[in-house]
């Protein structure tokens, strides 16, 4: 900006003169104005491109929506279900030392008996429900639903087969497993003790 104008438009004496462009900018407006039935009149301010969701309304009230829960209720149950079979596996390896066939049929048993409904059921009412519930778009070229996280939105079940694609039925690798946890347990331990020590 020129330093003139600057001044002209900082300077204390009051509110200046209108300059040639700005007189010029004056008279065109009215002209446009002419017998216009909004002159004179208070305008309400709309907003453009912009339409409130009803689900982005709910959540301001307070809240998760639905899907969002089951969402954290699957992956809660999810990541508990993992340390549970950890645990087992390293546990059942343990008492096996060399008896790789008598391991990997006890581990196949074990998996089978554990429970998979509660977990199932939320994953079916998620693929049921989630894209109505999250208004999901479909992608016309993939003839689907858009992805979420450049994945599809469903969720596979769980169930023997899963349990044992995470925790195979090879006791090298259970009893590996095992003595990392220990480790890394024992590594804690100490870590706990020294920090304690020194607050002393």
């Amino acid at each position: 900006m020129d330093p003139r104008e600057r001044k002209q438009i900082l300077g204390e004496w009051g509110v200046r003169d209108p300059n040639a462009r700005e007189a010029h900018e004056s008279a065109r407006l009215q002209r446009d104005l002419e017998g216009s039935p909004v002159q004179g009149k208070r305008i309400r301010f709309r907003a453009r491109n912009f339409q409130p969701s009803v689900d982005g309304y709910v959540v301001s009230l307070g809240g998760p929506l639905p899907y969002m829960q089951r969402l954290s209720d699957i992956d809660r149950l999810t990541a508990e279900l993992e340390q549970r079979l950890q645990s087992d596996w390293c546990e059942l390896a343990a008492g096996h030392t060399t008896a790789r066939q008598g391991f990997a049929r006890a581990w196949s048993r074990r998996v089978e008996r554990y429970g998979y409904d509660e977990l199932n059921g939320l994953i079916d009412r998620h693929n049921t429900y989630f894209p109505a519930e999250a208004r999901l778009p479909m992608d016309v070229r993939r003839r689907d639903y858009v992805l979420v996280n450049g994945k599809p939105y469903r969720r596979p079940h769980v169930g023997a087969a899963w349990a044992l694609e995470r925790f195979p039925a090879e006791l090298e690798l259970a009893r590996a497993a095992g003595a990392a946890t220990t480790a890394g347990s024992g590594a804690q331990a100490a870590h706990r003790g020294a920090a304690a020590a020194t607050s002393r």
